[in-house]
């Protein structure tokens, strides 16, 4: 593996990280109806960086296979809307506009597991526990909005 190009998928999930970070979800998000499946505030942080590392180690996979540049580019624009969404939920407290990039973002994770399972069969299968966590985050997006449907 070459730790350098790890390192650089990695610090573009750090982007992302960030605006996790930045924009906690607060006493807004507290007051918000959620469904009773959603997971405890503890798993956000210990899924999140367990996806970051994984998404990064198939990145650097596929990178090293050199013939996939497809791959990379859906892998750079799911990382790009990954970074998008948190601002958009939290910081602007827009649910509908979130969902529409949610939508968007789930169509980049499906097109770069597919197109990481042509160019490395490992860099595929880790990222599917991504497709899944983006999937349960969809489904907790639309839940969400259909439970406060005056704070959509």
């Amino acid at each position: 593996m070459d730790l350098g190009l790890f390192l650089t998928f990695l610090a573009a999930c750090g982007a992302a990280a960030t605006t996790g970070a930045m924009f906690q979800p607060g006493a807004w998000y507290e007051g918000l109806n959620k469904p009773a499946w959603v997971p405890p505030r503890w798993a956000f942080p210990v899924v999140w960086t367990s996806l970051y590392i994984l998404m990064s180690y198939a990145a650097t996979r596929v990178a090293l296979t050199s013939s996939h540049p497809q791959a990379l580019a859906f892998w750079a624009l799911q990382i790009a809307l990954n970074t998008l969404w948190t601002p958009v939920f939290f910081g602007l407290r827009r649910m509908r506009a979130a969902m529409v990039v949610m939508v968007f973002l789930w169509l980049a994770v499906a097109a770069t597991t597919w197109a990481f399972f042509q160019a490395d069969i490992m860099a595929g299968w880790l990222f599917v526990p991504y497709l899944v966590w983006a999937t349960i985050a969809g489904a907790l997006n639309l839940s969400v909005i259909r439970l406060n449907p005056g704070s959509a």
